[in-house]
């Protein structure tokens, strides 16, 4: 494929979006060590996933976002290797599982039971050896992606590009997520039911 001068966002998204099948029973991510990598089995598919600007999600070497989804918590565990693990940032609300070796995150649980995503894992798709999860279906914190090293006159390519892809860029998360997060505060606070 020809350089179209477009912005290298990610390796999974530069050359288009490759759809799920609808049928992603579950599988196995890798971590990129060559020997002793770290498995993570998940059961059944991901959902809300998503490219990501923030500077708190791993990202391949050069990528401008991540490519992140969520699974149950209790639909994660971890296969191979557990030792090889360590949270990256004890004090975040996403505590992200890396590998010492390799540098990748395996997977992000939140701790806080408090929190409106308490039960969901983090994970990036990417890193399953099997094909078919969900694809991408829109893109979060986008101008984070500033903090991270993007230039600002770049952004506006950036939010081109993301959206040639089919993926919405919002400076947050989906509206979905964004009414998750009211709803589950708003119970909390009393003012819906719950």
């Amino acid at each position: 494929m020809a350089d179209t001068g477009e912005p290298k966002l990610h390796p999974s998204l530069d050359h288009g979006i490759t759809p799920g099948t609808g049928r992603f029973a579950g599988g196995t991510l890798r971590c990129r060590c060559e020997r002793d990598q770290v498995t993570v089995r998940i059961e059944g598919d991901v959902a809300h996933n998503h490219a990501c600007g923030c500077t708190k999600c791993w990202k391949p070497e050069g990528a401008i976002v991540s490519v992140v989804a969520v699974v149950p918590r209790d639909k994660l565990r971890i296969t191979a290797h557990a030792e090889k693990l360590r949270v990256v940032d004890p004090a975040a609300a996403i505590q992200r599982h890396a590998c010492t070796g390799c540098g990748v995150h395996m997977f992000g649980r939140i701790e806080n039971q408090e929190h409106p995503f308490y039960g969901l894992d983090f994970v990036h798709p990417e890193l399953l050896v099997e094909p078919g999860s969900a694809a991408p279906g829109f893109a979060a914190f986008v101008s984070s992606a500033i903090e991270g090293g993007v230039a600002p006159d770049r952004m506006a390519a950036v939010r081109a590009r993301l959206k040639a892809l089919g993926l919405e860029p919002y400076d947050c998360l989906s509206p979905p997520l964004m009414d998750a997060i009211s709803t589950a505060v708003a119970k909390k606070a009393g003012k819906l039911a719950a």
